[in-house]
Order: structure tokens, then sequence, then C-alpha cells
């Protein structure tokens, strides 16, 4: 059994995508990120980063709970248990790899930037705005044309897709348009339709409109908390 710490956000959907398309026992844990759950004593013992998703498997290596934090540990770690979505092969691993380290360097962290700058910040920054979109630009430019050689990031289907997904879904968050970006599109569109995709996407549906205005407490527990 693998437990799930989780909150419905583009990383917390990577894990929860993953755990549905190997069809793996789990259980989901929530984690709620608006009520500060994320920075409880208990919490920090599984993921000092006070950021979901993290997993507990309970049947790791030599049969001993092994903790896993950080969203691409936790894919890379999935696929090498299940043997599944992370070739073997040297040059397809590497080259999914990258295209892994690409989302989890690249894109999740301008695109949240962008977010947060064109929706959470609490006042109006526009050469913020005006540098993260720049961002988002060049990062869809790059995936569009990737998509124009090859079915998925990759090749195959792979953890690669499935850490970028999430964030493609949130492209309302960071202005995109995808009809200005007709392979994304085309790859989006046969993703989402997956059935563990789908399930994935659906965990904790019930908590997925939630809000953090800004100065509210919910804000100040998403973005406020931390020493300078």
């Amino acid at each position: 059994m693998i437990d799930l710490y989780f909150w419905p956000t583009p990383n917390g959907y990577k894990a929860a995508i993953m755990l549905a398309e190997l069809n793996l026992d789990y259980e989901v844990v929530p984690v709620d990120i608006t009520a500060g759950k994320q920075f409880e004593p208990k919490f920090l013992k599984i993921n000092p980063n006070n950021k979901v998703p993290a997993i507990v498997d309970h049947d790791g290596r030599h049969g001993k709970p092994i903790t896993i934090f950080e969203s691409g540990a936790v894919l890379i770690y999935l696929a090498e248990k299940a043997e599944k979505y992370l070739p073997q092969e040297p040059v397809s691993r590497s080259e999914t790899l990258q295209w892994l380290f690409f989302q989890n360097s690249t894109v999740g962290p301008m695109l949240g930037q962008a977010h947060h700058f064109m929706v959470y910040a609490s006042e109006e920054l526009p050469y913020a705005i005006e540098r993260y979109g720049r961002e988002v630009g060049r990062i869809y430019d790059i995936l569009e044309r990737r998509l124009g050689e090859t079915e998925y990031l990759a090749g195959n289907y792979s953890i690669a897709d499935i850490s970028t997904f999430p964030w493609i879904r949130t492209r309302k968050l960071h202005r995109r348009d995808l009809n200005d970006y007709p392979n994304i599109t085309r790859w989006y569109e046969v993703i989402k339709m997956r059935p563990g995709v789908r399930k994935g996407i659906d965990t904790l549906n019930g908590q997925k409109q939630w809000e953090a205005k800004p100065g509210s407490e919910e804000w100040k527990n998403m973005f406020g908390k931390g020493k300078n």
C-alpha cells in the first residue's frame, strides 16, 4: 500500500495520475495547503520542503517503508517500481529524463510564477507579468515544436507527459489558448482521455473549488509563511 499525500495542484496531480495509470494500491491522504496542513510537524517529517505531493510506500525495497518527496522523484520511483513509463534502454531513458527535468526545472516553476503574478499576487506588477508571460510563450513554443516532431514528449507515453500534462491544464491561469498550439492540443486531447489520467484528475474532486484571495488566511498559508 502507498500513501499519497495530496492536494489538487498541478504537482499533486502528477503523482495521482501516475498511481492511477499503474493501477497500484494507494490511499489518498489530504494535505490542505490552504489550511496550513503542509507546515504540520507530522507532514514535515515526510517532506521537509512542505509541498505536495509526497508518498510513503509501505512495501518499499527489501520490504521496508520508504518516503519519497518531490514530484519528479516520485514519478521516477513509481516508474522503476512498476517498470513502466520510463524506458530501460539508455538512449530512450535519457530522452525521457531530459523532458521530465525540463518540466521540473522550467515548465512548472515558470508557469507557477506566471500564475502567481497574473492571479494570486497582492498587487499588480507589470514587469513580473510581462517577464513570466514571455517565459510562458517561450515554453509553449518549445513544446509545440517538439510535439510536431513526435507523438509524445519522449517518443512514447512516459513520465515526461504525466509530469507536463497537469500544468497545461492550468493554461487559463497563465493566459494561453490551446487553439494557438495545434500540436500541443493534439497531445493534450489524447492524454486527457486516458482512463488513468481521468481517475487521477478526479482525486479529491470536491476540493477543487478552493480559493486563495490576497490577504486571506488561505493566501497566507500558501504564499505568506516562512522566514525572510
